[in-house]
């Protein structure tokens, strides 16, 4: 398959990239607004193809254990949810961060809590960003504001994930999810063999033990002492991500007296409620963060220096907010706007915040 265009469904995205780019196995369970992921693989039975698994497990606790068995063997594997599905692979998703196994998870966020609606949401900022199992880990989250960067970043999370040994996530609301756009898909990439596996995965435990040891896959210590070293390379590894791999976006910000702050589809939004808020003289920016970890805090330090106010939009009540506020330091005034339940704002509302919160 050479690079092609076509016109699809964030969802349907993901799943077309992610058989693309090699990967070796998805292993999820349907769940609104999501489901069309898994769908759209089972449709397309890559594994008569590249030899991709695909496969429906009992539960969403089940698929996340398949990828840590998947991804302790180092293969290219991933899962996909949505809010409530996530919510039950956080003991999963802590043990694959305990262990330094790359893997992909994709989250189409819904509103809750609990079950919520199947509406979109940006309501699981605080359980991807600030890792919702337990103990002291990071997870890399690329949060993508079209279908092409649902098909992008499949590929990144992927090259990310295997070059830290970590989990990354794709942290999509459902907007994202259900919207069609036109993407360009990227060109058919061979599956590695085995012997490309062990000589990029040393790590991995494959069974091809012959002439070495073989490896042990686990975040388990009982020595306090050597727990706290292993959490301590743990920690000197985040601090070279947060150095190297902070990705964000800012448009119209060179002569904005105020700025948003949003991701996702309330970007795009904003970006109309930009054009709008021009329209009447008021000069607004943006600032999209890419990477939610690691956050752009330096950039909205940058800009905050620069402009009157900012406005955080999000689809939940105030989340990444937290993180703006932590970058300023309180040197200029942050207030939040967002919209609940499922309801997603349109751009007038925005420049009515704007108004009402900033000037």
């Amino acid at each position: 398959m050479t690079e092609e265009v076509v016109l699809m469904k964030g969802n349907e995205a993901i799943a077309h990239a992610a058989i693309r780019c090699g990967a070796d196995g998805y292993f999820g369970y349907p769940i609104t607004p999501q489901s069309e992921v898994l769908e759209t693989l089972a449709e397309l039975k890559p594994w008569e193809t590249t030899g991709m698994v695909v496969l429906q497990a009992e539960s969403e606790v089940a698929a996340i254990n398949m990828v840590y068995g998947g991804a302790a063997t180092g293969k290219m594997v991933m899962t996909s949810s949505s809010s409530p599905g996530v919510s039950l692979k956080q003991e999963g998703i802590s043990y694959l961060a305990g262990a330094e196994l790359p893997a992909l998870i994709v989250n189409v966020m819904r509103g809750g809590p609990g079950l919520g609606t199947i509406q979109p949401s940006q309501a699981d900022y605080f359980q991807t960003v600030k890792g919702g199992g337990h103990g002291d880990y990071r997870l890399i989250t690329l949060a993508p504001a079209s279908v092409q960067e649902m098909a992008d970043f499949v590929g990144l999370a992927f090259e990310l994930a295997f070059k830290y040994r970590n989990p990354a996530v794709i942290l999509a609301d459902g907007v994202i999810g259900q919207m069609m756009e036109k993407v360009t898909l990227p060109a058919q990439k061979p599956r590695r063999t085995e012997e490309e596996l062990i000589a990029q995965c040393p790590w991995a435990t494959t069974g091809r033990t012959k002439g070495r040891k073989p490896n042990i896959i686990t975040s388990l210590e009982l020595k306090p002492e050597l727990m706290e070293v292993r959490n301590i390379n743990l920690q000197a590894k985040y601090r070279t991500i947060e150095e190297n791999e902070v990705r964000f976006e800012t448009i119209q910000c060179d002569d904005a007296d105020y700025l948003l702050v949003a991701f996702g589809s309330m970007a795009r939004i904003g970006q109309k409620a930009m054009e709008i808020a021009r329209a009447e003289g008021i000069k607004v920016g943006m600032l999209r963060p890419i990477t939610l970890w690691p956050f752009p805090t330096q950039a909205i330090q940058e800009e905050a220096a620069k402009v009157k106010g900012i406005l955080v939009t999000e689809l939940n009540a105030g989340q990444m907010i937290e993180d703006v506020k932590l970058a300023v330091n309180g040197k200029v005034n942050v207030q939040h706007f967002g919209r609940l339940g499922g309801i997603v704002p349109d751009p007038d509302e925005i420049v009515k915040a704007i108004k009402d919160k900033l000037m």
